[in-house]
């Protein structure tokens, strides 16, 4: 990304997400898909590449959804600061939390890019994590459609 797109994009996310509470929880969001990435390029077994990439598909499949929940709440409940709006605390905890989630999956896919030898049951603790991620950006566009 060059220079003034970087500057476009950043003007955009202060309009859309503002500076404050939603915008931290998305940027949270997408230094972690980031790092999953970024797991990604040391992996040498090409079947857990394989599978590893399907996950990092579908969790880049979540990025627009949560900006889309990050942009809806702001719209509501406009935030500069740290401070969390009563009415959306639980929209806020499933985004904290998916992020959070996130950063647990990238770190079981770094734990199996470092395993030596090879891996008798794939991906599956790496998909265990991203699931959890999944259902808590779900529960987050749940609780914004309730509130």
């Amino acid at each position: 990304m060059g220079f003034f797109t970087a500057a476009r994009q950043g003007r955009k996310d202060d309009a859309e997400l503002g500076k404050g509470l939603w915008r931290r929880a998305n940027d949270r969001f997408h230094r972690g898909l980031d790092r999953y990435h970024q797991v990604l390029e040391g992996v040498e077994d090409e079947q857990l590449y394989a599978e590893l990439v399907e996950i990092a598909n579908q969790l880049a499949e979540l990025s627009g959804r949560v900006r889309n929940v990050c942009v809806e709440a702001q719209q509501r409940s406009p935030s500069d600061g740290l401070d969390i709006p009563h009415s959306l605390a639980g929209v806020h905890r499933a985004l904290s939390k998916a992020g959070n989630s996130l950063a647990a999956t990238a770190e079981a896919a770094a734990m199996l890019r470092l395993a030596v030898g090879p891996v008798p049951v794939g991906a599956a603790s790496v998909w265990r994590r991203a699931e959890t991620v999944f259902e808590q950006v779900a529960d987050a566009e749940r609780l914004l459609a309730e509130a």
